[in-house]
């Protein structure tokens, strides 16, 4: 099994999209990459935690490939708006791949290059290692499941 962490603004859609995906095995809504421990939902939509909403991607190399994952991901998100995605702005809704295995590194590396050449502008998305996950509350996990219907600002079909 391998692990990835992908930011994508609101991570109640971002979940709920990775989990539908054949292969993955495990998702989990949190925060990522900021300076305050153990955040509250509260303390990162203030902006001033330096956490990004991030979803803990679970899934079987063998079914799908990371770079097909990471493929899928580049098609939810803008990567070229800094610090907003959908009608949620802020810092905490900021796009990011962040990963753990240091060889992955090549594989995102060349989606990037590929998601490069459909855009004029310049792609914001972070790129970077893990530096710290928190889980959030247990009501943001799998939040679309339990609430059909609710917000998201990413289109699930596609």
């Amino acid at each position: 099994m391998k692990e990835i962490y992908l930011a994508g603004g609101c991570f109640w859609g971002v979940d709920e999209y990775m989990s539908r995906l054949d292969g993955v095995v495990e998702t989990e809504s949190g925060y990522a990459n900021g300076h305050k421990e153990n955040p509250t939902y509260e303390e990162v939509c203030t902006g001033n935690t330096g956490h990004t909403e991030t979803v803990y991607v679970k899934f079987d190399e063998k079914i799908i490939s990371l770079e097909n994952l990471l493929n899928k991901f580049w098609n939810i998100i803008d990567p070229t708006v800094s610090n907003r995605q959908g009608p949620d702005i802020g810092s905490q809704y900021r796009t990011g791949i962040y990963y753990i295995d240091g060889e992955d590194l090549n594989i995102i590396n060349k989606t990037l290059e590929e998601e490069k050449k459909k855009y004029s502008k310049d792609i914001v998305t972070e790129i970077m290692e893990l530096k710290s996950y928190y889980p959030a509350e247990e009501y943001h996990q799998d939040y679309l499941k339990k609430n059909p219907g609710g917000y998201c600002h990413i289109d699930l079909n596609k």
